[in-house]
């Protein structure tokens, strides 16, 4: 006589995927920055700089759902932890 298996609801269950298989989106950062001396002075220089962080404004995106069962698992709602989008910043720097 054959055996009859039931099947069960395995909705909510844990399965066989291993540790940490759930993986996000890389980091890019390139940071730039330009610095020009000018002599004022024989011991005076004026430095003039421009920074420039995330030039290339690419967005890091942040790790995804991990919570077993919710509805939202393995999407991303927010930026990666401590990044940015592009900034920059000059300034002037007397060296004497």
């Amino acid at each position: 006589m054959p055996h009859s298996f039931s099947r069960r609801n395995n909705s909510f269950r844990f399965g066989n995927a291993g540790r940490n298989t759930i993986r996000g989106p890389s980091l890019e950062n390139f940071d730039f920055s330009l610095f020009k001396n000018f002599k004022i002075r024989e011991q005076i220089k004026l430095q003039f700089r421009g920074e420039f962080f995330n030039v290339f404004n690419h967005p890091n995106f942040g790790q995804p759902a991990t919570q077993v069962g919710a509805a939202t698992i393995g999407t991303i709602t927010s930026l990666a932890a401590n990044t940015t989008m592009r900034q920059s910043q000059l300034g002037l720097k007397l060296l004497w």
